[in-house]
């Protein structure tokens, strides 16, 4: 059951205006990160995100409630998956290769390229840098003691190092989107399409789901 999600185009006049953005994927419908599919790790966090793309960047909003958040990774490819994590990975046409995008809860990336999870390229500080981010801190809308975040991200074309799109319209990729927190008080591995390994597995491309950019 391969889930597809269809990209809508936004105009934005300046891809790093992430208020400006943030606002306009309010209006873009939400995805539901909500699959758990190893026992061994039951806890599930509220999860959604909204996903558009413009002229020069893809734009994404993730909406997180959970018990705990954790932000201590600072720095470009610090290895934010054991702090409060979102994650997105992707990989154009037929291609093998794919990028992970990994995020935590303030913002800090760890980004990467490869045909698999080992004999990754890490991607440099700058390229990084180029990423637009910005998080929040908001009351949650569930009962109970969660704690909500939000994290807008504008990652321009040329953070896709090794492709040289001028436009995304009408391309096809194949994604996943997870969440994640390896250090947390309760560690969970939460995916948007199904992953069917014995273990906790993110670098499986042939469990991505469908996207594309209309």
């Amino acid at each position: 059951d391969m889930k597809t999600l269809s990209v809508p185009y936004i105009h934005v006049d300046d891809f790093k205006a992430v208020e400006d953005i943030s606002s306009k994927l309010d209006h873009v419908h939400q995805e539901l990160i909500n699959i758990t599919p190893w026992s061994a790790f039951p806890y599930k966090p509220e999860l959604a995100f909204a996903m558009a793309y413009g002229d020069q960047a893809v734009f994404l909003k993730f909406y997180v409630e959970e018990k705990h958040i954790r932000a201590i990774y600072s720095e470009p490819n610090d290895p934010v998956y054991k702090d409060s994590c979102v994650e997105f990975f992707v990989s154009f046409g037929d291609e093998k290769g794919y990028y992970n995008f990994e995020f935590n809860c303030a913002g800090t990336c760890l980004l990467s390229f490869g045909e698999e999870r080992s004999n990754r390229i890490m991607l440099g500080d700058e390229l990084i840098k180029s990423i637009a981010t910005r998080s929040s801190i908001k009351p949650a809308n569930s009962k109970g003691s969660n704690i909500g975040w939000e994290l807008i991200l504008s990652i321009p074309f040329s953070a896709f190092h090794y492709h040289q799109f001028k436009s995304l319209k009408g391309k096809k990729c194949r994604a996943n989107f997870y969440k994640c927190g390896d250090d947390l008080p309760e560690p969970h591995f939460v995916v948007w399409n199904d992953i069917k390994t014995e273990e906790p597995d993110y670098h499986r491309p042939e469990f991505f789901g469908s996207v594309e950019f209309n």
